[in-house]
């Protein structure tokens, strides 16, 4: 996965500069959309709730990227968002769902099984099922070195924690994937 993008260079330029601010601004949700709506849908779970968050993100983007003091790569500041907007969108659900039940199960755990298609004998619903069981902070580390093939480096800025503390929290969480997967 890249990490330096000349041409966000060009688009944060393009973003400040009040004729091709718009324009820039949909050159940048065209290149980062899918990479984006993938990271938060592993989170979230449902197609809509990632929609959802996916829009508050390109809101906040938007909001915040004539400040950017491109300290770091664009790619990471939006990750970062996604991140936060993911986490703040799973507390308010926690916080609801508390609220109105006492559910033993993880509500994820109960929208990935209605999910259209949903097998828990095939392989890939079987992983699903198993990251949903890990805590937030494993299950956003495995995500992201997993499916996103995120180096550690890069992981550290968005997420601020050492690369240590990654490469723990990633091994632990492949650890009880492997044992839920084995045990189910």
């Amino acid at each position: 996965m890249a990490v330096n993008h000349p041409d966000d260079v060009l688009l944060l330029q393009e973003f400040r500069n009040a004729s091709t601010k718009e324009k820039a601004f949909t050159a940048i949700i065209k290149k980062y959309q899918e990479k984006l709506y993938w990271h938060v849908r592993r989170m979230v779970v449902q197609h809509e709730d990632a929609n959802d968050v996916l829009q508050n993100i390109f809101i906040k983007v938007w909001n915040g990227l004539e400040n950017f003091r491109e300290d770091s790569q664009l790619y990471t500041w939006l990750y970062r968002i996604a991140t936060n907007e993911s986490l703040t969108y799973l507390e308010q659900r926690k916080r609801k769902s508390v609220l109105s039940i006492d559910n033993e199960e993880n509500p994820l755990t109960n929208q990935l099984k209605a999910e259209k298609g949903f097998d828990s004998n095939k392989a890939e619903w079987k992983l699903q099922l198993a990251i949903q069981q890990l805590p937030e902070k494993q299950r956003l580390v495995f995500n992201l070195r997993y499916y996103d093939e995120m180096p550690y480096e890069e992981m550290s800025k968005i997420l601020d924690t050492s690369e240590g503390a990654l490469k723990a929290s990633y091994h632990h969480a492949v650890k009880k994937i492997e044992d839920f997967i084995l045990n189910h």
